[in-house]
């Protein structure tokens, strides 16, 4: 190992024992399925709301993957609910079903449902201790910023994060990389002075160059919702788009009914998107196919966000009415 290298891994080591995350509940446990349920609640989510509101909730509901798999997916996603994404969900679910113990080998992990090549190099790496690099986000950017490139492949940025890794203490090496990250290495206003890889970084100068920054647009999506009431309860339909599927949700229509009212508009920012809806009531007088609930039962099923919305917009047209 190259002598810079081997100072580099010392310092990284050193920062992670001073300044590292190190009583994170995942961090402290050799229990593969915790590691597991981590890496799946943190993609796309940060920390905080993964620490404060999911992970321990979830971990005392279903305490092992085989009691997982077990559990109706209805209880799964009521569980996940706020958490987003909700095919993270689905997929943790239907992994737990197809296998009680997960496997140490990367190229079977990466064969279970949902399990890309960063999880599974993350739990190769941090359940059962195998010298593989990771790559989220955090670790690309640094990668980006040490080589200043502005718009790598994956297969580059991962053959840098091979020749860096340090291979004798892949652990604390993999999580002091995300935590530098996220802590240190920031997308705006890094923190270059106190970061321990300043002295291999050669895009320190001008940070923000690296990644080029991609500039996005969502796009405005609208729908047309239709509340069907019938003797106090409404229906709800669930899910099969790919979108939400699973969850419990209003009907989305073409065309509201002529005898309808619209009672406002709701909207929902996705990662990709904007979702605005406009909501219309309509009285019932034959059940069809429908399944209706109260606004309790409504609480017990797992609903998004945006249904979520329309309740709270129907419930407050009821109040004034």
């Amino acid at each position: 190992m190259p002598k810079a290298l081997a100072q580099i891994h010392k310092n990284i080591r050193n920062w992670y024992q001073k300044h590292g995350r190190l009583d994170l509940p995942w961090r402290n446990t050799h229990e593969a399925y915790h590691i597991y349920l981590s890496e799946v609640m943190l993609q796309q989510t940060q920390v905080k709301t993964v620490l404060e509101r999911y992970y321990i909730p979830f971990i005392e509901r279903f305490p092992t993957l085989k009691i997982l798999g077990e559990a109706p997916l209805d209880e799964v996603l009521k569980m996940w609910e706020g958490l987003g994404y909700y095919n993270r969900a689905k997929n943790l679910h239907l992994t737990a079903r197809l296998t009680e113990a997960l496997p140490h080998e990367i190229d079977k992990l990466i064969k279970l449902p949902g399990i890309g090549k960063n999880t599974a190099h993350a739990l190769a790496a941090f359940a059962f201790g195998q010298p593989v690099p990771i790559m989220e986000a955090n670790v690309k950017r640094i990668l980006c910023r040490l080589h200043r490139l502005e718009n790598p492949g994956e297969k580059q940025l991962w053959q840098i994060a091979e020749r860096m890794l340090d291979r004798l203490n892949p652990f604390d090496y993999n999580q002091a990389m995300m935590d530098i990250g996220a802590t240190v290495c920031l997308p705006k206003n890094p923190k270059c002075e106190i970061c321990p890889l300043v002295d291999l970084c050669e895009g320190k100068k001008n940070p923000d160059l690296y990644p080029a920054k991609r500039k996005r647009v969502a796009p405005l999506k609208t729908q047309n919702i239709l509340v069907r009431v019938r003797e106090n309860k409404l229906a709800l339909i669930q899910r099969k788009t790919k979108l939400l599927h699973g969850l419990w949700g209003f009907e989305s229509i073409d065309t509201p009914p002529p005898a309808s009212n619209c009672i406002g508009e709701v909207s929902h920012a996705y990662t990709h998107f904007k979702l605005q809806c406009k909501i219309f009531v309509h009285n019932e007088y034959s059940t069809g196919q429908r399944f209706y609930f109260n606004s309790k039962e409504i609480k017990k099923l797992a609903i998004s966000k945006i249904d979520e919305k329309i309740l709270k917009l129907f419930l407050l047209q009821c109040e004034k009415d």
